[in-house]
């Protein structure tokens, strides 16, 4: 059987657009729900902690979020000298001291149970320690291998950035002796004489290789 169609009376006809017109209306609204609220005390992540008139903020080198939390943590605490330890002016700060994804990080936590200083830095350590976990050891350096498209002297210094990474440190000599063993053949057989030698004086022997290749 066919359904019947409803007819609806007058009222019932201006309720349902009353309806329907509420509903755009929650649409509408449902669209900014995203948003979170523009008012100071929302805005402001420590909207109670009042700061020292007399305090002069420092210039923070900032993290961005590829580096050692830890490291940072301690550039921050020694930059914050003069806040005399307070707890309340370190955590206001540290939002200042970061840059990137960082302070995308920070910008995005629910502080209430940040009670403390401690609270706030084993959520960042917790965060970006995997900067730490991920260092490039001894093997990997080996597997860095120069470009064609660049210079010799712009490996070696991407090679002696992520030579810095590498935990426990390496001396001159062995440095030079691993960035020996990551040279291509062309580059290794004519660069055996840095065995021994600084790794300044492996780069140095490294750009007359690179000439001489060039050159024919």
């Amino acid at each position: 059987m066919e359904q019947e169609k409803v007819v609806k009376s007058p009222k019932q006809e201006q309720m349902v657009r009353k309806m329907k017109s509420l509903e755009q209306s929650l649409k509408k609204m449902q669209g900014l729900s995203g948003q979170k609220s523009v008012s100071y005390s929302d805005l402001c992540m420590f909207p109670h902690v009042h700061l020292p008139t007399s305090f002069k903020m420092p210039k923070f080198e900032k993290y961005n979020g590829h580096e050692d939390p830890v490291a940072h943590l301690k550039r921050y605490c020694n930059q914050l000298r003069g806040a005399g330890g307070k707890e309340e002016l370190l955590m206001v700060y540290f939002g200042e001291s970061l840059s990137g994804i960082a302070s995308e990080w920070y910008t995005d936590q629910e502080i209430t149970h940040w009670h403390v200083w401690d609270d706030m830095a084993r959520d960042f350590i917790r965060q970006f320690q995997y900067n730490v976990d991920i260092v490039p050891g001894r093997n990997s350096l080996t597997n860095l291998k120069k470009k064609t498209a660049e210079s010799f002297r712009e490996y070696a210094v991407k090679w002696r950035e992520q030579d810095a990474k590498v935990k426990p440190p390496m001396d001159e000599i062995e440095m030079a002796t691993i960035f020996l063993q990551a040279q291509e053949a062309d580059y290794f057989q004519n660069m055996m004489s840095v065995m021994g030698k600084s790794f300044v004086e492996a780069i140095k022997i490294g750009k007359m290789v690179e000439n001489g290749l060039e050159t024919g």
